[in-house]
């Protein structure tokens, strides 16, 4: 049984949001360095101007249990994982080039989509 001691996830803040449109975020941090709370900062305003409430954040700190790293395959950090919607897909850094960040989310595809 492995048992992982990551922060607390950020909950939802409209529960009643269709789960299917549900986005699980995972953002791989070492300790509370800048650039992981620049990462969680920009990733928090990424998901509240982007996602309206559809979205949960888990933050997993990689120097309280660093088996994680390989288990989960992170090379690098801060890394964030999208695990909902599949693919998964990982960006890493800190998140500051939202334009990068939507793309590698396929938010900005999904937005274009939906407005058609």
């Amino acid at each position: 049984m492995n048992s992982k001691k990551a922060k607390p996830a950020i909950k939802n803040p409209h529960p009643e949001k269709d789960k299917k449109d549900e986005w699980i975020l995972r953002l791989y941090v070492a300790g509370q360095t800048a650039k992981s709370i620049t990462a969680f900062t920009n990733l928090k305003h990424i998901c509240e101007t982007q996602l309206e409430g559809r979205y949960s954040i888990e933050v997993i700190d990689l120097l309280q249990n660093p088996q994680l790293s390989r288990e989960h395959q992170i090379l690098a950090i801060p890394t964030l994982v999208r695990k909902l919607p599949v693919p998964v897909r990982k960006i890493i850094g800190d998140l500051s080039d939202t334009e990068k960040v939507l793309i590698g989310l396929d938010i900005k595809a999904r937005k274009v989509l939906k407005s058609e």
